[in-house]
């Protein structure tokens, strides 16, 4: 596999990076929460967009983005990461060159 050149100084975007933690609701159910688990510094490529038509007219538009990370910092899917008012829900993880440089999460742009 050829080795991935990324310049780190793209390295640009402050994120946060939420776990998520579900709390017994006391009916058998589980209310979700999210706690923060460190702190990190990303690239952030906008890589589509999606518009699907809901019910009543209303649209929907699906944004997804490619986020680059340093390895040590290991999120997961389901996990997410935030900047500012931004959320990015992961959805997978990968090794671009499988050397444990770094890591791109492949992301969906969703609503607070």
């Amino acid at each position: 596999m050829e080795r991935v050149t990324f310049d780190v100084g793209a390295m640009t975007a402050r994120l946060v990076r939420e776990v998520p933690v579900d709390t017994p609701d006391g009916q058998g159910g589980a209310v979700r929460g999210w706690v923060e688990a460190g702190r990190l510094w990303a690239c952030i490529e906008p890589v589509s967009q999606r518009a699907e038509t809901m019910a009543a007219g209303a649209e929907r538009v699906t944004v997804t983005h490619r986020i680059w990370i340093s390895a040590f910092a290991a999120p997961a899917a389901g996990e997410r990461l935030v900047k500012g008012a931004r959320l990015f829900a992961i959805k997978a993880v990968r090794d671009p060159d499988e050397t444990g440089r770094f890591l791109v999460c492949d992301c969906e742009e969703a609503a607070r």
